[in-house]
């Protein structure tokens, strides 16, 4: 017997049992009135909300449900072997993991499984037990690893909030109030359409204050990683300049609502967020970044991205020192870099003033 039948096995045992307790009853119920109805149902939906839970706890909590959701996902969407992209991935899991685990130490219950899906479409996701996917499509799309493991950061922001739980739990609920599930249905029906929403609940997309609060635990998560803690920021600035989720009309909202807040929205809820982690020191806002509220430096575009997506990554290497109390030390300039103690601010490119000018601001306004 395998991990998914056993797990289908042990929630029959200890949850569909309800439903067959209660099923006699309210059969009878049902025939006595409009307010023996009203009393079937509710216990119907009751029970039905008890083995919803039953199969949350499995698939979201247990190795032998993480292992059932994996061999699934693996399964459905093929795995990709690129050797490059599974050692950047590797390392991005390994570094956001012990990011996540500086804030959420819970995480050690239940490690990240997680693979690089065999399809070009730029997605990445994170299912119930902690099972991560990243496409392929979003390793060519993405390149700077800083961004990419921003994404990622959010992704696993929905796996440590159990956002993909909740839906899940959700959704069922509305299948129940709908009558499309009922315990009239029977144990196997029942078993089989749980099932196969829990492994098919591949991403907590459905809810914007979820996919704001993923942002903000990403950020969080990157503090303690060695990535740019600007990045989130950044990579919303590019998503905003190529009209990825940019704001919608409202013709367009009341007709097609999207199901993520606007990339401008979101990029600007990362950067007070890299703010407020700077002890409130260090800002960016269309593109100047602002150190104790005087304007610093206004960055210019350079081959791989725009001025204000690079204003992002500055706005993150200075935050950090900040964080790491850096700040107290004299900006320097090693090797054509903009230095704060040892950690790397700006590198000028075509457009920028020269790094000494950057440095000596720096050190009046720091």
């Amino acid at each position: 017997m395998n991990w998914k039948k056993k797990i289908l096995a042990a929630i029959t045992a200890t949850t569909l049992g309800v439903s067959l307790t209660f099923g006699a009853p309210v059969a009878q119920a049902a025939n006595a009135g409009t307010i023996g109805s009203i009393v079937g149902i509710f216990i119907q939906g009751a029970s039905l909300k008890s083995q919803t839970q039953a199969y949350v706890k499995q698939f979201n909590t247990t190795p032998q449900g993480q292992e059932a959701v994996y061999q699934d996902f693996t399964k459905g969407m093929g795995v990709d072997t690129n050797p490059e992209y599974n050692a950047k991935l590797e390392r991005m899991m390994t570094n956001l993991s012990k990011g996540v685990e500086a804030v959420d130490p819970s995480i050690k219950d239940l490690p990240y499984k997680y693979f690089v899906a065999d399809t070009d479409q730029i997605n990445a996701a994170c299912g119930m037990g902690h099972v991560m996917f990243v496409n392929r499509g979003m390793f060519k799309f993405l390149t700077n690893e800083d961004e990419l493991a921003a994404i990622i950061g959010h992704e696993m922001g929905h796996g440590q909030k159990n956002h993909v739980a909740k839906g899940y739990e959700k959704q069922v609920e509305q299948k129940i109030a709908a009558g499309v599930l009922s315990a009239t249905l029977g144990t196997d029906v029942i078993s089989s359409t749980l099932t196969d929403l829990a492994l098919k609940h591949r991403s907590a997309h459905k809810d914007k204050k979820q996919e704001t609060e993923a942002d903000l635990m990403g950020v969080e998560y990157l503090v303690n990683t060695p990535y740019n803690i600007g990045a989130a920021a950044a990579v919303m600035q590019r998503f905003n300049e190529m009209s990825i989720n940019v704001e919608q009309s409202k013709e367009a909202a009341l007709f097609n609502p999207s199901d993520h807040p606007d990339t401008a929205r979101r990029r600007d809820a990362c950067a007070k967020k890299v703010f407020e982690l700077s002890g409130k020191h260090v800002d960016a806002k269309d593109g100047v970044v602002i150190v104790n509220k005087k304007n610093f430096l206004t960055p210019a575009a350079s081959s791989s991205m725009s001025g204000k997506e690079r204003s992002y990554f500055v706005m993150g290497n200075l935050a950090r020192t900040y964080i790491n109390g850096q700040n107290k030390q004299q900006a320097t300039v090693q090797n054509g870099t903009v230095m704060l103690g040892n950690q790397p601010i700006i590198t000028p490119v075509e457009g920028d003033e020269d790094a000494q000018t950057i440095a000596d601001r720096l050190n009046a306004i720091k």
